[in-house]
C-alpha cells in the first residue's frame, strides 16, 4: 500500500451528522487492524466537526482488537466548542462493541512563549539503510508469508539506526531507538492530512523499544503484543513529506506492560513537533505443560 492509496483507504464515508464508517485495505491481510489506522481515522472524523481549528492533543485507549474483514462505524460527540478550544470524542465500533476511543482537544492559531530540548544526536538519514531493503536482504531466510510482505509497497519510509531487529535471533538491546521517517509519496498542503498520517506512523515502532532490553520481539514463541493506550501532542506543524527522527526510549516495564515515550524532530531545523507516549501489553506465555 502506497503513500496515496494510505490516504484514501483512510477517508472517512459520512453516514449522519456525527456518524462516520472507515475500512481496512483488503491488500493489509493483518490478524487485526493496525492500531496507527484506528487513531488516524479516529482523528479524521474528529476533524470533520472542527472548522479552523488544529489538533494539538490526542489520548487514546485500544479496547479490543479491530475484525479487518468488517467496516469500523466512528461516533464523534462535541464535547465543548470553547473560543479558543474545541474538545471532541471519538468513539469506534465493530459488531456492535467498542474497539477504541479517542479524545482529542484541537486550538486557534495562537502565538506564545517558546522553548524546546534540542534534537539528539543520529546519524544523518542518508548514512542508515532503508529498513525494507535490509530486510529483504535476509528474506531467503524468513518465512514465506513475510517475504511476500516485505514485496509490498509502503505508505512510510523507515530507516532504523543501528538497524532494525533481527527477527530470527534478538539480541539484549539498550531500552532506547533512533528511528527516521517521512511519508514516501506527497501528502498535499492539507497540515490536517500531515497531522494524520503522523499520527498512523507514530505506531509504528514505538512498542518495540519496551521490548528491545528482554531480548525478545513480536515473533519470539509465546510473544503476546498489543497497544494498550496512545497519546500524542502536536507541537508544531510539519511537512511529513521530509526526513524526521522519531527518538524513542522505554524507561520502563512492569506487569506485563512496557512504556514508551517519544519526540519526533524535523531533519531541515531541528524541530520538536510532536511528542508520544505509549503504554503496551508484553507478556510472554510459557507452553502447556504436556498432559
Amino acid at each position: 500500500m502506497d503513500t496515496q492509496t494510505l490516504m484514501q483507504t483512510l477517508k472517512l464515508e459520512r453516514l449522519e451528522v456525527n456518524l462516520f464508517r472507515g475500512t481496512t485495505p483488503e491488500e493489509e491481510s493483518r490478524v487485526r487492524i493496525y492500531g496507527g489506522q484506528v487513531i488516524a481515522q479516529s482523528l479524521l472524523a474528529a476533524y470533520a466537526t472542527v472548522e479552523a481549528r488544529v489538533c494539538h492533543s490526542l489520548h487514546c485507549y485500544f479496547i479490543r482488537p479491530g475484525d479487518p474483514n468488517v467496516p469500523i462505524i466512528f461516533e464523534v460527540d462535541r464535547s465543548r466548542d470553547g473560543g479558543s478550544f474545541t474538545t471532541r470524542r471519538v468513539i469506534a465500533v465493530q459488531h456492535g462493541q467498542q474497539i477504541f476511543n479517542l479524545a482529542a482537544s484541537f486550538q486557534v492559531e495562537e502565538d506564545g512563549f517558546e522553548h524546546q530540548a534540542e534534537m539528539p544526536a543520529a546519524p544523518h538519514w542518508e548514512e542508515v539503510e532503508d529498513d525494507r531493503e535490509a530486510q529483504l536482504k535476509r528474506a531467503d531466510k524468513l518465512p514465506a508469508e513475510m517475504r511476500e510482505w516485505l514485496q509490498r509497497p509502503e505508505p512510510i519510509e523507515m530507516r532504523t539506526v543501528g538497524g532494525r531487529f533481527d527477527i530470527r535471533r534478538p539480541t539484549q538491546l539498550e531500552p532506547v531507538q533512533q528511528v527516521w521517517f517521512r511519508a514516501k509519496d506527497p501528502i498535499g498542503s492539507d497540515p490536517a492530512m500531515h497531522q494524520v498520517i503522523l499520527a498512523y506512523a507514530s505506531d509504528m515502532s514505538l512498542l518495540g523499544t519496551s521490548l528491545r532490553p528482554h531480548a525478545v520481539n513480536w515473533r519470539t514463541p509465546g510473544m503476546q503484543t498489543a497497544s494498550l493506550d496512545h497519546a500524542m501532542w502536536f507541537h508544531r506543524p510539519t511537512d511529513f513529506n521530509e526526513w524526521h527522527l522519531y527518538h524513542q526510549e522505554a524507561p520502563s516495564s512492569s506487569g506485563g506492560r512496557g512504556f514508551n515515550v517519544g519526540q519526533i524532530y524535523r531533519a531541515s531545523d531541528g524541530a520538536l513537533v510532536a511528542s508520544c507516549a505509549q503504554e503496551g501489553l508484553m507478556r510472554l506465555r510459557k507452553p502447556k505443560a504436556e498432559a
